[in-house]
């Protein structure tokens, strides 16, 4: 069996399709909208349109995956400005991913004009035309991160899409997202799905600011991050999280994830912070949930 047969189409709830990874056992997109997601979770809260207005603009899509968030980026900057030369840097751990994306023709029901790009980065990993430069670094995002940063790459956008924190700690720990930090611009937008508190403590540690973004198909939001300096973040500061957020980071569920050489097993990220979370004097978590049990805020942030 080949690399690409591991992979079979799964319809999401807005007619696009997704993969189920059985490495992580985990879809790559929420069942409610793969393609929905792209857009709501990661395009529009770092807000690119009107970073397309730039002459350049240039994108970090952590877990290139599928290539939807990579796609629906091209998509809504190129209609904005044709003229925007973009930059774009795929992490990703399996090639046979965005291969597979492609060779099942998940695509065609997008009505997608760039198909060709996308098409040529999954089997090339690079794309070099008059308004588009991308790449894909193949391999384990903690190594390529590194590399990427060493080379003094700064991204206007970053996608951060890993599968669940449980499942792929490694790549939500406080060192990893650090990194992260140091390749976003001063005026630059980080997006994730998760509003997990280990996350949010994270991105705090790393030197950012945060705010929730809107809920896509479920209850829980995801999150914003940046700077706290950045011009493009003032906006989201009209919007702080809520007090059942803001006590939820004070919690056990907020122990984040650690990983100080950027190299540790997941078993070993995970065992760590239950070793820290056993003895953490914090507030327990189901503390926290019974006293916020009776407010939907409350059941849309439980964590351990």
């Amino acid at each position: 069996m080949s690399d690409l047969e591991n992979f079979t189409p799964k319809l999401t709830a807005d007619g696009s399709f997704t993969f189920v990874s059985q490495e992580f056992g985990e879809s790559f997109h929420s069942h409610y909208g793969a393609k929905q997601e792209s857009f709501f979770k990661f395009v529009e809260p770092t807000k690119l349109t009107t970073a397309a207005q730039k002459p350049v603009l240039r994108l970090l899509d952590i877990c290139y995956g599928l290539g939807y968030n990579t796609a629906a980026a091209l998509q809504t900057i190129w209609a904005v400005n044709p003229s925007c030369f973009v930059e774009v840097i795929g992490l990703e751990l399996n090639p046979a991913v965005p291969q597979a994306a492609i060779a099942h023709h998940l695509f065609d029901n997008w009505n997608y004009n760039y198909i060709e790009i996308l098409s040529q980065l999954a089997n090339d990993h690079q794309v070099q035309t008059p308004r588009l430069k991308a790449k894909l670094l193949i391999g384990d995002a903690r190594t390529t991160i590194t590399l990427l940063r060493q080379s003094g790459f700064w991204a206007d956008a970053i996608f951060l899409d890993p599968f669940s924190p449980p499942q792929c700690p490694q790549l939500w720990t406080v060192e990893f997202i650090k990194q992260l930090s140091l390749c976003l611009h001063q005026d630059g937008l980080l997006a994730t799905y998760s509003c997990a508190a280990a996350v949010r403590t994270a991105l705090l540690s790393a030197g950012l600011a945060i705010s929730s973004t809107p809920p896509v198909g479920r209850r829980s939001p995801g999150t914003v991050a940046a700077h706290s300096k950045s011009a493009e973040f003032k906006d989201y500061l009209a919007f702080p999280i809520s007090q059942p957020e803001k006590e939820h980071l004070l919690t056990r569920a907020a122990i984040p994830y650690r990983d100080p050489e950027l190299s540790d097993s997941t078993e070993v990220i995970v065992m760590r912070r239950q070793q820290e979370q056993q003895a953490s004097s914090l507030e327990p978590t189901s503390h926290w949930r019974k006293r916020w049990l009776l407010g939907t805020q409350g059941r849309d942030f439980i964590g351990t």
